[in-house]
């Protein structure tokens, strides 16, 4: 079956009625068929079969209740909660996936705009827990994967250096680098604005290896000698992490605070 063509509310909610099943414990939802199935591809394909047999019921064990009641909110309003902080964001991405995984285009395209738009707004940039969380859960042709990718390529490329939880991820996850990297090329630099080694000196090349050499042989000693005083450096390093990407987050957020102070 194609995309039905869009119905107003008062069309869908017909007298037919479908029993879902929810989480663990087996939440018991009743909807309307139609709407349901006018909503989702996924579910018209449950529902209405192709050898005309009609089923009224569903499980959704793997679906936490939550998420799902965000999703009857909408099913029955097309209505998106605006988040008013970050942590908000969260319930908003497990909203998404129901729309990839029930195949339910406007859901999906409500749902970017307003991860988009909050980031926006906001001044802020998706973090790595974020980023990790949609990769770990999508495919590679997720717009919503795209979607943070252009956002996290932006940030890594127009930001001094680059923060150490971030590299640390991307020599952990080869294809979240390519998607970097192929996000980049897409933007066609002018080659003048570029700069090209093989015109300039390559004396900078090793001083500046020399630096990192020197750079890590100090850490390597602080590390050791963290480990001689008893120290677990790698929690040490997921709290400097962790404190890095709650930087990340709200570091805009501070620049505009610092800015409001000085003109007041």
């Amino acid at each position: 079956m194609g995309e039905p063509r869009e119905r107003q509310l008062h069309e869908l909610l017909s007298h037919e009625m479908v029993d879902i099943y929810v989480g663990q414990e087996n939440t018991h939802w009743v909807l309307h068929e139609k709407l349901l199935c006018h909503r989702s591809k996924f579910f018209r394909n449950i529902f209405y079969k192709k050898d005309g047999s009609k089923d009224s019921h569903y499980g959704l064990p793997d679906e936490d209740d939550a998420p799902f009641r965000m999703f009857v909110g909408w099913l029955y309003s097309e209505h998106i909660p605006t988040p008013k902080e970050e942590k908000d964001l969260q319930p908003l991405f497990d909203l998404y996936l129901m729309g990839e995984k029930w195949e339910i285009k406007k859901l999906i395209l409500e749902v970017l705009d307003a991860v988009r738009r909050w980031y926006h707004d906001t001044n802020t940039w998706p973090n790595l827990r974020r980023v990790q969380y949609i990769y770990s859960n999508t495919e590679l042709e997720s717009p919503m994967r795209q979607l943070l990718v252009q956002c996290v390529a932006r940030m890594l490329v127009f930001q001094d250096g680059m923060p150490q939880h971030w590299e640390k991820a991307l020599r952990r996850n080869g294809q979240l680098a390519v998607d970097l990297i192929l996000c980049v090329q897409k933007w066609h630099f002018d080659p003048e604005n570029v700069p090209d080694a093989r015109e300039e000196s390559v004396a900078p090349i090793v001083e500046e290896a020399e630096q990192k050499v020197e750079i890590k042989k100090e850490q390597e000693g602080d590390e050791d000698q963290q480990m001689t005083n008893g120290v677990d450096h790698d929690d040490e390093e997921d709290e400097e992490e962790g404190e890095e990407e709650q930087q990340e987050e709200g570091g805009a957020e501070g620049e505009e605070e610092q800015n409001e102070d000085e003109e007041s």
